[in-house]
């Protein structure tokens, strides 16, 4: 069997055009994401859940409308009587290849700064693991190691559906070269 019939052989995803990158590239709109992925919510009980004021939170819900991350879910009545219009995640953004460094110096750091948010706000007893390792790894290695880790998750991830009855888990792969691998910048600025 040829690794492209492979079942576990990497699939290459489709690459983010600039309008996904930038969507993705604010922790706030990432949390909408997986908000929106969990439960069809209105902008309101957006903004209650995150704490931000509902026209911030629209602007954002705009940007993942825009970039087809979100979608208009089925008007519903709410508790009061009023109608009520929802948004759902559209999965889109689960299988891009997203250059988030193209999105400018915080565009990686958004995918943290959104885990943290969440963490932060489910409590440290929230944690299920949480693992921090050093390897030595070569670049084919590191691939290998990434493309394993990936296929173990889309194992999960291609199937959620089937175990929507279950609690939910966040999550986030990071794979990281160390300062000293990429020049440290703390010794850039000390004398000798």
């Amino acid at each position: 069997m040829t690794d492209s019939k492979r079942p576990d052989a990497k699939r290459k995803n489709p690459a983010a055009n600039a309008q996904e990158i930038k969507a993705l590239a604010h922790p706030l709109r990432l949390r909408i994401l997986r908000l929106c992925g969990l439960h069809e919510l209105t902008n309101k009980q957006l903004a209650d859940r995150l704490g931000h004021d509902p026209g911030t939170v629209l602007y954002h819900v705009r940007q993942l409308l825009a970039a087809g991350f979100l979608e208009p879910a089925e008007v519903r009545t709410g508790i009061s009587g009023a109608l009520e219009k929802p948004y759902r995640s559209t999965g889109r953004s689960w299988n891009l290849d997203t250059a988030l460094h193209d999105a400018g110096q915080d565009g990686p750091l958004a995918q943290l700064d959104a885990l943290r948010e969440e963490v932060t706000e489910a409590g440290p007893d929230a944690l299920a693991n949480l693992s921090r390792f050093v390897l030595h790894l070569s670049p084919q290695d590191a691939e290998d190691l990434v493309t394993r880790v990936h296929a173990v998750l889309s194992e999960y991830t291609d199937t959620d559906q089937q175990r929507s009855d279950q609690p939910s888990y966040g999550g986030l792969f990071i794979l990281h070269k160390t300062a000293d691998q990429i020049g440290d910048r703390s010794e850039a600025g000390t004398g000798g």
